[in-house]
């Protein structure tokens, strides 16, 4: 009884070790991603990250007129198109777009490589 219970409380304390740790990981990914896109006004925050297989994210942060502002705009990608969901709305993108997003999971991918995981596979 003692082993099942210590090998459970072992079990949950790796589990919520590992989601610390995938967290951390997407904030990083998220801040490098950010980055690609020149620099954030002061009071800003950029993020671009990866979420999962199908999922890209992009979440931005200004001030403007002394109002903070935000927008999240997340990317999902289906096999016959990708779909945008911003201001609580879905719609497909169109092509010039989709490119651009293309093109920036292609530099997200080579920065975080270069900048997170060089060294992880030498």
């Amino acid at each position: 009884m003692l082993k099942k219970l210590l090998n459970q409380t072992f079990s949950q304390k790796h589990e919520q070790r590992k989601a610390e740790l995938y967290r951390n990981l997407i904030r990083h990914e998220a801040k490098i991603g950010g980055s690609l896109f020149g620099e954030v006004k002061p009071g800003g925050r950029r993020e671009f990250f990866c979420l999962d297989e199908y999922t890209w994210v992009w979440h931005e942060e200004w001030i403007a007129d002394g109002q903070r502002k935000v927008r999240t705009t997340r990317y999902d990608v289906r096999p016959d198109r990708v779909l945008k969901f911003q201001d609580g709305q879905y719609r497909s993108i169109e092509n010039e777009e989709a490119l651009h997003l293309y093109d920036a999971t292609q530099a997200y991918k080579t920065a975080v490589k270069e900048q997170l995981y060089a060294n992880s596979y030498a």
